[in-house]
């Protein structure tokens, strides 16, 4: 369709109102407004529609993200409505549109968990395919959610982990503002009722989180879960870190064999591989599956996540993207810093704050190093294995799904 027919269609369903506006100057020009904007909308949406193509050459996240929530009826998006659009979450929305303006790090979180990009994992999805492909033994037809093809305490699983992982990701968002002299009164305000929105938000997730996994009754599974919950917290003591909590790479040790593969798997397991891990491996305990296959669920849900880690890193090293200040041990850096330690040198600036370190500076020392190579294996070799681990499973849509994500995962 032409953009003038578009508009003249749009000027005929409206025609009983444009017969009298069209016979003043000030109307003709609120209708060519019209016209022109009509247009322009066209126009843009031709040139979307070729970077779109351009985009599509590489394989569609958004696509398999969405095909794979079709299998299990489940939205990336967010766990479920049945608690996003409770009392207590309305009234925290409320409050933090009182921050709109500062720059306080909740907000940022708040929009990455809402608009769900690449960077925010859909655990709670993982557990469902991983429980589907995997199928139940032994279930009465009550227990089952028919429409999924998973249990109840499996999707009630999902949630939890869902839960555990966001209320981690706010709670990290706490600003340590005793650091930060230049603020003003107005500023300083904005900071202390962040810390609180995001201290109350974060613990009200966690809390639930404790009460649907009780409600569960099932010892073994809330012992791995909360085994999972102490993982995050030692995450946030492994490496050395600025005043603001961001990691930045150790001090080399005498022997650097394998210093950097370490240092990263051990910050990246702890920070996110043991809770998807382990809520693989849970949910199919709740299958009742033997501990031979949910051992197998643990190593497939670690190593999907050290690869996805893996993949976010070496994309923000290769966009030259600034959140990178925010993860200085990512893979590339980290391999970077085992290969020439010179650089330890501009990284040494961020142990105040990690804004003083040149991040475009640092880059340039990682894109001419072996750093991106290495990570680009490092995500082969973890999606690899978790192939390998879905070989156990029967073939079927959930394992089709898995085995997609983890392609898109490699696409950088």
């Amino acid at each position: 369709m032409s953009a003038n027919t578009a508009a003249l269609k749009i000027w005929k369903r409206s025609n009983s109102v444009t017969t009298f506006l069209w016979r003043s100057p000030r109307a003709f020009q609120i209708q060519r407004a019209i016209c022109t904007s009509t247009q322009n909308r066209f126009l843009l949406g031709d040139a979307n529609r070729v970077e779109n193509k351009v985009a599509s050459q590489k394989t569609d996240w958004n696509k398999t993200m969405s095909e794979a929530e079709k299998i299990v009826g489940y939205p990336t998006s967010f766990l479920s409505l049945r608690w996003l659009l409770s009392d207590e979450i309305a009234n925290v929305a409320l409050h933090l549109r009182k921050l709109v303006g500062s720059n306080h790090p909740i907000l940022k979180t708040a929009k990455s968990i809402i608009y769900n990009g690449r960077n925010t994992q859909a655990f709670g999805l993982i557990v469902l395919l991983i429980s589907k492909a995997a199928g139940h033994l032994n279930a009465q037809p009550v227990q089952e959610d028919t429409a999924a093809g998973v249990l109840h305490s499996q999707r009630a699983l999902a949630e939890i982990t869902e839960m555990i992982r966001t209320s981690n990701l706010i709670h990290r968002g706490l600003v340590n503002i005793n650091t930060d002299k230049s603020l003003d009164s107005s500023q300083m305000n904005n900071m202390i009722f962040g810390n609180k929105i995001a201290l109350l938000c974060g613990d009200y997730l966690l809390s639930n989180s404790y009460t649907e996994l009780a409600a569960l009754r099932n010892q073994d599974l809330v012992f791995l879960i909360a085994s999972a919950v102490r993982d995050l917290t030692q995450a946030e003591f492994v490496s050395r870190r600025d005043n603001q909590n961001f990691p930045i790479p150790p001090v080399l040790p005498e022997n650097r064999k394998d210093y950097a593969l370490k240092e990263w798997t051990l910050l990246n397991v702890y920070g996110a591989g043991s809770l998807l891990g382990k809520a693989c491996q849970g949910t199919l305990k709740l299958a009742g599956h033997s501990e031979e296959i949910q051992k197998e669920g643990y190593k497939f849900g670690e190593h999907l996540a050290l690869a996805w880690q893996a993949s976010l890193d070496l994309g923000l090293c290769i966009n030259k993207d600034k959140g990178i200040l925010h993860n200085l041990c990512a893979a590339p850096i980290m391999f970077h810093v085992a290969h020439d330690p010179s650089i330890l040198t501009e990284l040494d600036k961020g142990l105040e704050s990690v804004e003083n370190v040149d991040y475009l500076k640092v880059l340039e020392f990682v894109a001419a190093g072996p750093g991106i190579g290495l990570t680009k294996e490092l995500v082969k070799e973890h999606s690899q294995k978790a192939m390998e681990v879905l070989s156990v499973f029967k073939e079927n849509d959930a394992r089709k799904a898995l085995s997609n994500i983890l392609i898109a995962i490699g696409d950088f």
